[in-house]
């Protein structure tokens, strides 16, 4: 008993530290955000600021325009998602459902995309949105993310674990298979499109790398495009107002994973019950 005991602090102590490793640098941020300049420059390290400078917040919405990077944020993700929604749900459930020759080999085609980095096809993409002239427009930050391999992949495990007869009764009451995708399938399928809509969004609300070469309008900046502009090569970064900012931006992350935890790992969990 006392053994058991033993373990299970050891388990819980060893949990905590690893949360306390993986949160020290959200807390460092906050302190930085909430610390006055002679604070931050310091010598020495106190993650309790001596004086709360909310000013730095004022600060980060007066130098740059802070919300209209959020408001972009929010509309490219979501344009994202919806469009990922709308390929990947009826792609999934011809590969989990419907029986057709090289079915197999379209999923391994799909596994197989898993494997390829965003980076890789970027010059291409960069190039043809340049021929098309739609570069520096939502398009270019929407487009190229349409359609999702991951998103196909996570919706085919899912659909694998809906029962046959479901979609029997549905075809004897007469609906075709575009109707059963929309009403039938996809509606029990909100544990796992929550859980691919977390994955979406926190990627793409975070992505540098794509928006830094696709916009160069300060209008389209998204949050992490737009941070950039804390920085001046002349007076040097404003710490605090960019810590400010950073908080702001990762706050909405942090609120829509607490929301929809629960239906995340229940999506992530029942996805993989059958391969």
């Amino acid at each position: 008993m006392k053994r058991g005991l033993t373990g299970k602090l050891l388990l819980y102590l060893a949990l905590l530290a690893g949360a306390a490793v993986a949160l020290l640098p959200f807390f460092w941020m906050v302190s930085l955000s909430l610390k006055p300049a002679d604070e931050i420059f310091a010598p020495g390290i106190d993650l309790i600021p001596n004086v709360l400078a909310w000013d730095n917040y004022a600060r980060a919405f007066a130098e740059v325009p802070l919300a209209r990077f959020l408001l972009n944020g929010v509309i490219v993700c979501l344009g994202i998602l919806v469009f990922q929604i709308l390929f990947a749900v009826p792609c999934a459930y011809a590969i989990a459902v419907l029986r057709f020759p090289g079915r197999g080999l379209l999923f391994g085609a799909v596994l197989a995309g898993l494997l390829v980095p965003p980076h890789v096809p970027a010059i291409p993409v960069y190039l043809g949105l340049a021929e098309l002239r739609l570069l520096d427009s939502y398009t270019a930050l929407i487009l190229p993310f349409v359609a999702s391999v991951f998103g196909i992949f996570l919706f085919v495990q899912y659909f694998r674990t809906l029962p046959r007869d479901l979609i029997d009764a549905a075809r004897v009451d007469g609906l075709g298979d575009w109707a059963i995708v929309w009403r039938v399938v996809f509606p029990t399928a909100w544990p796992a499109a929550t859980a691919f809509a977390i994955f979406s969004i926190v990627a793409h609300w975070n992505d540098l790398f794509w928006p830094l070469i696709a916009v160069s309008d300060p209008d389209l900046a998204t949050p992490p495009r737009g941070i950039l502009y804390f920085r001046d090569q002349e007076a040097g970064s404003d710490i605090g107002a960019l810590m400010a900012a950073a908080t702001v931006v990762t706050l909405p992350m942090v609120a829509l994973f607490l929301a929809a935890q629960r239906s995340f790992i229940q999506g992530v969990a029942m996805t993989g019950l059958k391969g």
